[in-house]
């Protein structure tokens, strides 16, 4: 099973490595439905357990809903939506279209997306986790432009619970403020975009692995990237998005044990080499 870590503001174990939904749960019919299941059940029989998705995701949320409905586990994962619209009855009914094709009943963590009016999103979400429709409250963005403004929203909202935000080895800009941040203030972390939307594993083609990654038991570099991100203490969980049932156990064998510090400074200097 793969490793867990606590989410700072219960204490909720939350397992290291989910899935994101970005583009691979996006699809015109049920014809992938089959392949998008068993990537499902991949997740729960490794120990995982979160779905991050948006409205934003084109069809994802109907998806994810249409599939799970039809499971035994559907009660076991933790599902993440967000809310991506401006004004405060536009993102209520949002939420609300976003349960309907989830078909949830409660949401684990509703998120606001890139910070999109959060100021008029935040009140409702604190109203709606009071009334148990939502666990968890979060907020979320994908550059480092924007990392500056998530920690002072940590920093100024003291009840906020996950914050979600790019990092990967090859983009170690949240190490500088964000990361140390969410760990002082006891907020929970979902990296997004671990393998820089594909540009790592392009970087990468047709290079073996180095001997002492191998030596340190990395299987392959979906699980080098994945192990990096992971073996920072701040990150609560990483959630590569993925339709592809061998790619999903590549990725959740990449949470079963994490890499020592130095081989953390191999990696670094690995990618910085190539």
């Amino acid at each position: 099973m793969i490793l867990q870590r606590p989410v700072p503001s219960s204490g909720e174990l939350l397992p290291v490595i989910g899935i994101g939904t970005w583009k691979c749960f996006d699809v015109p019919d049920n014809r992938s439905y089959p392949e998008l299941s068993s990537v499902l059940k991949t997740m729960h029989e490794a120990g995982g357990s979160m779905i991050d998705t948006s409205p934003m995701y084109g069809m994802a949320e109907k998806v994810i809903g249409e599939i799970t409905e039809k499971m035994n586990e559907r009660d076991a994962f933790f599902y993440a939506t967000k809310v991506w619209t401006t004004g405060r009855s536009e993102g209520i009914a949002q939420m609300e279209s976003s349960f309907r094709k989830m078909k949830r009943e409660q949401v684990a963590l509703m998120q606001i997306h890139n910070l999109t009016d959060w100021k008029t999103h935040l009140p409702v979400l604190r109203d709606w986790k009071a009334a148990g429709k939502i666990k968890y409250i979060g907020i979320t963005h994908y550059t480092d432009a924007m990392h500056e403004a998530l920690e002072q929203v940590l920093r100024d909202e003291k009840d906020i619970d996950f914050v979600q935000f790019n990092y990967s080895v090859d983009a170690r800009h949240a190490e500088q403020r964000l990361l140390p941040a969410a760990a002082d203030l006891g907020v929970a972390t979902i990296i997004n975009r671990p393998f820089g939307e594909g540009k790592l594993f392009q970087k990468v083609s047709g290079k073996p692995l180095p001997a002492w990654a191998t030596e340190a038991g990395i299987t392959g570099w979906s699980n080098f990237f994945l192990k990096f991100i992971i073996s920072h203490p701040a990150v609560t969980c990483v959630i590569p998005a993925t339709s592809n049932v061998l790619h999903a156990h590549d990725n959740f064998n990449a949470g079963r044990y994490l890499p020592d510090h130095k081989t953390r400074l191999q990696m670094i200097e690995c990618m910085s080499q190539l």
